[in-house]
């Protein structure tokens, strides 16, 4: 598995329009793109830091993931994203190490990047999500 860099740092919100006005107004970062990502039931907002991006993410339904996530934990750090050439060469990687799978195959995620989450429950209670670029 060949990990580039860290693609973003996911942090669940419940008000995508307030949060973004934060990161802009208190930290001087600029949002570059809302996207909504209907099969995922979430809006997200995305700010560069260096090579790192932040992505902000506020439910569109009360039953999504990040809803329930919020709901339990409060908002605040969702998952750590990172670079892969291959994602599915990564996925049949670290599954072949005891890695528990969200997603055994790459799916559609926002800015077009086609992604796969590991469990939390075997990576040490951190959401990871692999992305890679279209191809």
């Amino acid at each position: 598995m060949e990990i580039s860099h860290i693609e973003h740092i996911g942090i669940a919100v419940k008000n995508l329009d307030e949060s973004i006005k934060y990161y802009e107004n208190i930290l001087g970062l600029k949002c570059y793109a809302v996207e909504e990502v209907p099969d995922q039931k979430v809006k997200t907002a995305f700010f560069k830091v260096g090579d790192t991006k932040i992505e902000l993410l506020e439910s569109t339904n009360p039953e999504g993931p990040i809803s329930k996530f919020i709901e339990k934990k409060g908002e605040g750090i969702h998952h750590l994203a990172f670079a892969v050439k291959d994602i599915s060469g990564s996925l049949k990687e670290v599954e072949g190490k005891g890695i528990q799978l969200i997603d055994k195959e790459p799916r559609k995620g926002a800015e077009g990047l086609n992604i796969a989450f590991l469990h939390p429950k075997s990576t040490m209670g951190i959401l990871i999500e692999f992305c890679s670029d279209k191809k």
